[in-house]
């Protein structure tokens, strides 16, 4: 149950982010973009790695490391 809790949400916050990309109410460069990203991709890791499915472990992984990058980017620029 908790496992279906956390890809629920990990899956509306990418789509959330998808969403308000297309309708463009956020920016590829902003914060929350690569947070909602970040964060779902994160939560559907856990759930990937709990299932054992190894194809999804590396996709939403590498999803949610490259997500990263941005924040690290901006975080770098910010000092």
């Amino acid at each position: 149950m908790l496992y279906q809790l956390l890809s629920l949400v990990g899956a509306a916050l990418i789509l959330a982010g998808f969403a308000l990309l297309q309708l463009e109410k956020v920016q590829r460069e902003d914060i929350s973009f690569s947070l909602m990203n970040f964060i779902g991709s994160s939560l559907l890791t856990i759930v990937a790695i709990e299932d054992r499915r190894l194809g999804f472990i590396i996709l939403e992984g590498a999803w949610a490391l490259l997500s990263l990058i941005p924040l690290f980017q901006r975080a770098r620029g910010a000092r």
